[in-house]
């Protein structure tokens, strides 16, 4: 660790060395106690631990190099309390350093120190009396080899990403032909000025509504994020504008804070960053929906050019009339052609033609049907021949007869009939009457029942 004391100059020589007396009527002061302590058996005196440890304290403090000092190192073991103190040790290879930064000068840091960081710290090296330890009371952190404010802004461009506010997805787009456009910025800078002469002069249809707030300052961020978040709660445009003009780092710091940069995110509302000039980039425009290089040129983006937007109509409409003359003239030819059909010319000749279809699909239709006639006449003969063979009116027209009883039921064998029992015998020209007096097998013989 190296550390470099604030040598005084020749207007603060005096004061240097009253402080050096001043150590030394401290340490003839703590002299004087020694000669009242307490004397031990062996002769030595005893004292306190505190009054050791406050000695000493009195010592450092009253050394000017060691209150006003700039120490090189790398951090450690650091750790925010929830008091708000910072807790950290300072090494380099060979040594190491407590280190200790209250909430007040803690408050002032513009980035987030982190452990293996390569930083130059300044402030006074004491003692803290109850643990009888020196360490340095920290009133300032620098990254080395970069600001503090670079740092800050790498720091939270990567949380921010992480986080995915940076994701193009969620990137709304620009509405086309805005009717209510919202600025959000000082009312007092040229900026806003130059941002209202092209609106108007592009897109005069619009309505511009300004929000003022501070740009720069401590106060700046919290305007900023509480102007947008109000033109969403009361839907006050369709499209927001939110930058300033050029400037420093720490000019343009309002709009690399973390709350304008959610508060960009939140927003329902399309909304364009413009902060500073071309080289300029903030944390506000890697979250809004477009970027733009100056508020010059947001003005442009957030609104169409009226001029071009005529021209644009003009050669429209033109092309839409030759379009239709076209169409017309199309048309007129269809329907002239049209005109000289026959059917439009000769409208008779037209019916006499179809009633001649007429006649030959009737002709054709009336021999169909002679043809299917003959085939199913055909078809009725053979079935009828078919169905007279096995007619058994044909087997009783050869001399047989048919038996039946009373009800119907058909005798297919004398064993069959009962003596005494009446049949009906069925000829082939009528039916007769018989009672059964005796029956006979198939060789005559009589059988008796």
């Amino acid at each position: 660790m190296v550390f470099w004391a604030a040598s005084p100059g020749a207007r603060s020589r005096k004061r240097t060395e009253n402080h050096i007396r001043k150590a030394e009527r401290e340490s003839s002061a703590f002299s004087g106690r020694i000669q009242k302590g307490v004397i031990a058996t062996s002769g030595q005196y005893i004292f306190t631990v505190s009054e050791v440890n406050q000695f000493i304290k009195d010592l450092l403090d009253n050394v000017p190099p060691l209150q006003e000092v700039l120490l090189r190192g790398e951090l450690s073991n650091y750790k925010v309390y929830p008091s708000g103190h910072h807790y950290f040790t300072l090494k380099d290879s060979q040594c190491s350093l407590k280190c200790v930064m209250f909430k007040g000068s803690a408050a002032r840091l513009r980035f987030r120190p982190e452990n293996g960081m390569q930083v130059i710290v300044s402030g006074r090296i004491s003692v803290y009396p109850r643990d009888g330890a020196y360490q340095l009371y920290c009133t300032s952190l620098t990254p080395e080899g970069a600001g503090d404010l670079s740092v800050a802004f790498e720091q939270l461009k990567e949380k921010l990403r992480k986080e995915g506010l940076f994701d193009e997805s969620h990137k709304k787009p620009l509405p086309p032909y805005p009717r209510r456009i919202a600025i959000v910025t000082s009312p007092a800078g040229a900026a806003v000025h130059d941002m209202i002469r092209i609106l108007r002069r592009r897109y005069p249809i619009a309505k511009v509504l300004l929000l003022p707030v501070r740009v720069q300052g401590t106060e700046a961020p919290a305007e900023i994020a509480g102007a947008i978040r109000y033109a969403n709660a009361h839907g006050l445009a369709d499209v927001l504008i939110t930058g300033r003009g050029g400037g420093s780092l720490e000019d343009l710091w309002a709009f690399n804070d973390e709350r304008v940069a959610r508060a960009i995110y939140d927003s329902d509302i399309p909304v364009i960053s413009a902060v500073g000039h071309e080289p300029d980039v903030a944390i506000s425009d890697f979250v809004a929906d477009r970027r733009a290089s100056t508020p010059s040129n947001a003005a442009e983006i957030a609104v169409p050019d009226m001029a071009e937007l005529l021209r644009t109509l003009d050669a429209a409409h033109s092309r839409m009339t030759q379009s239709i003359r076209r169409d017309i003239a199309a048309h007129s030819r269809r329907l002239e052609s049209l005109s000289k059909k026959r059917v439009l010319t000769d409208p008779t000749a037209y019916l006499a033609d179809r009633r001649q279809d007429v006649d030959h699909m009737t002709h054709r239709l009336c021999a169909a049907m002679r043809v299917v006639t003959d085939v199913q006449n055909r078809r009725f003969g053979a079935l009828a021949a078919s169905l007279d063979a096995l007619s058994p009116l044909k087997v009783l027209g050869r001399g047989y007869a048919l038996a039946q009883r009373p009800d119907g039921t058909v005798l297919r064998s004398a064993d069959q009939a009962r003596i005494g029992e009446t049949l009906r015998l069925r000829l082939a020209d009528g039916a007769l009457r018989c009672q059964v007096k005796e029956k006979e097998n198939e060789h005559g013989s009589k059988k008796d029942v």
